[in-house]
């Protein structure tokens, strides 16, 4: 009997936090939401994370600060944002209103800052019960500041969180630009993070054609897009096999159903959207429908039985 698209049902779990499907829009490129919700509606997305705030108002790197390339792009925004008060007092509320499923996202350039942040959101009366700790991001002034480089420093950003906010959902978003991306995970997990973000931009750089200088004012920025797709399937696909029970955000060069399917099967509890929103702004409203199609096709009802599939054995038909 063949499976019909809309007997499939796309709802998952990420570590408590319920999803009527699997499809997020990526930090820092639906930024709170209100442009976005023109093209899409916000409640029946999965989720929306916040673009990554700061404990106070930061202006970021000066232009320019982003640059295109054969497979994506590249961006230097430097954590340009609002600050943790305005996300708490005028975004999440607005969000709440409109019934969106939200991942707050929270940056720092010192541990004090994330620990800082953290504690305004404990004190705030608007409840953040998941929070996306941004320790990945590549874009900052100083680049021995992307914690997620190292253990050690992980672990102190996680675990200074986790004290400040016990009963908050927490997920740690990791960079692949290092050399074992299991070791990073496993130390953030063992300081307190209930699941991974996976994963963050690729450090890169490109030369402006008519200077013959570094197109971005800070030479180097955040590779996203097609290009790093297979960047993430590798690393979901490592960080499942060795930490199996941890929920995964599956992120990186999705562009169609097929792309998330991919990073699914490789082991990814949700998958998030991003470079892909600045071209297509409703793209999520398709990619889920490309998603449940194929779900269908391959006689998978439920989404989360896809969930690591690509790790068992060949089933013969």
């Amino acid at each position: 009997m063949t499976l019909h698209p809309d007997d499939v049902d796309l709802t998952t779990d990420l570590a408590g936090l319920h999803l009527s499907t699997p499809i997020v829009l990526a930090s820092g490129t639906a930024m709170y939401g209100r442009e976005i919700s023109t093209f899409l509606n916000l409640a029946e997305t999965g989720a929306i994370a916040t673009k990554s705030v700061l404990a106070r108002p930061w202006p970021g790197l000066p232009p320019a600060r982003a640059a295109t390339t054969p497979a994506g792009m590249l961006n230097s925004i430097g954590l340009q944002g609002e600050g943790i008060r305005t996300l708490l007092d005028e975004h999440l509320p607005w969000l709440a209103k409109q019934g969106a499923t939200t991942l707050v996202s929270i940056a720092g350039h010192s541990i004090d800052e994330y620990a800082t942040c953290a504690k305004a959101i404990a004190e705030h009366h608007q409840p953040v019960d998941t929070l996306e700790i941004n320790i990945s991001c590549p874009n900052v002034e100083d680049q021995d500041r992307v914690f997620a480089r190292n253990p050690d420093a992980a672990a102190r950003v996680v675990a200074a969180v986790r004290t400040a906010l016990p009963h908050t959902r927490i997920t740690a978003k990791l960079s692949p630009d290092v050399a074992d991306i299991t070791e990073i995970a496993r130390a953030c997990v063992d300081a307190g993070a209930d699941a991974l973000s996976l994963i963050n931009t690729l450090l890169g750089a490109a030369i402006h054609p008519r200077t013959l200088r570094p197109a971005l004012s800070h030479t180097f920025g955040g590779l996203s897009g097609p290009a790093i797709k297979p960047v993430a399937v590798r690393c979901i696909w490592q960080v499942h096999q060795a930490l199996p029970h941890i929920p995964i955000l599956g992120g990186g060069g999705v562009r169609r159903g097929q792309d998330a399917l991919d990073l699914t099967a490789a082991g990814a509890s949700a998958v998030s959207i991003g470079t892909v929103n600045f071209e297509e702004p409703d793209a999520a409203v398709r990619i889920t429908a490309e998603l449940r199609t194929l779900l269908a096709s391959h006689g998978i009802a439920r989404y989360r039985d896809a969930i690591g599939v690509a790790h068992r054995p060949l089933e013969p038909r």
